[in-house]
């Protein structure tokens, strides 16, 4: 078959490449415009156009998928399916009509459950112990289509958004290719979504992330596994903001909501339930280290409570 492909971020980049390898002619890519980045605010190429343009496929970078100029483009192109994954703009009905087998998107779970922006992010945040990929066809409504395939993964004790999200790209790509095969060969049928189980992942904001000490110790510990990366747990300490990388439960005798209690090689910080230790910090202006380091840089002691004051940074 004859495909665009359609992606932004870095994590698309493994199912580009998984596209381009197969035995489908993969005769454009479609993605975000550039984007300012860095100090100097330079626009710059996404990541999937980076490595389409490496592997000299003509690149779509139009402002919005209803743009006439973009549709003629992609018409002309004469795709047969369009595969997408996590390309960053809705698509009008009148660019799903253009493509003959549809605009097949990989979504990181298992529909219909997470149904959104942050799949992962929000599998993690709420304890499951299993999510997934999912390919289906794009209708209007919000990760309704019908499915076509589905892999599963196991979520490990100590993992981020970030760890999970890049196995499934990894996964994810394989099960994108067998899907345009089975397309291609008609051997895949898609089946609609079961109306049960529907739940939703909206975009995790920064006021999001930020960490209420007063939570259980493991809801805490979920909370900022599902922020790393993106967009970065957080408490506030001397009023202004620092980040905070993955925290470890313990079973120590519980201090107050916030209290810091130091010891030599480590800090411990009271929740709703048992203390947590931190792990990497970054405290505002300075770079990440270890919170035993942090500590001993601003000389802490403890008793001093996080998060008590609103941010300044």
């Amino acid at each position: 078959m004859r495909v665009v492909f359609a992606g932004t971020p870095e994590v698309a980049v493994p199912a580009l490449e998984a596209v381009a390898a197969s035995r489908h002619e993969l005769v454009g890519v479609v993605t975000r415009p550039d984007a300012p980045s860095g100090r100097g605010r330079r626009l710059v190429a996404s990541p999937v156009a980076q490595r389409a343009e490496e592997l000299g496929v003509p690149v779509l970078k139009p402002e919005h998928p209803r743009d006439p100029d973009f549709q003629a483009a992609l018409a002309d192109l004469r795709p047969d399916a369009c595969p997408v994954v996590a390309y960053g703009a809705l698509l009008p009905q009148s660019a799903l009509d253009l493509v003959p087998h549809g605009w097949i998107n990989l979504h990181f779970s298992v529909l219909p459950s997470w149904r959104g922006a942050a799949p992962v992010q929000h599998s993690l945040w709420a304890g499951d112990e299993v999510t997934g990929a999912t390919t289906f066809r794009i209708v209007k409504a919000l990760d309704a289509g019908p499915v076509f395939g589905v892999m599963t993964e196991r979520i490990r004790p100590g993992d981020t958004a970030g760890d999970l999200l890049e196995r499934l790209a990894e996964g994810g790509a394989g099960l994108l290719v067998q899907t345009l095969d089975g397309i291609e060969d008609g051997s895949l049928e898609a089946r609609e979504q079961q109306s049960e189980g529907v739940s939703f992942a909206p975009k995790i904001l920064v006021d999001d992330a930020r960490v209420d000490w007063t939570h259980p110790a493991v809801g805490i510990d979920r909370q900022v596994r599902a922020c790393t990366p993106a967009p970065g747990a957080w408490t506030t300490y001397a009023g202004e903001r620092m980040k905070l990388g993955p925290v470890t439960p313990t079973d120590l005798s519980p201090l107050e909501p916030g209290v810091i209690e130091v010891t030599k090689n480590a800090v411990h910080v009271g929740t709703g339930t048992t203390p947590v230790r931190l792990g990497q910090v970054k405290a505002f202006g300075k770079k990440e280290m270890a919170a035993a380091d942090w500590a001993r840089g601003v000389r802490l002691e403890s008793g001093v409570r996080l998060g008590a004051e609103e941010p300044t940074g």
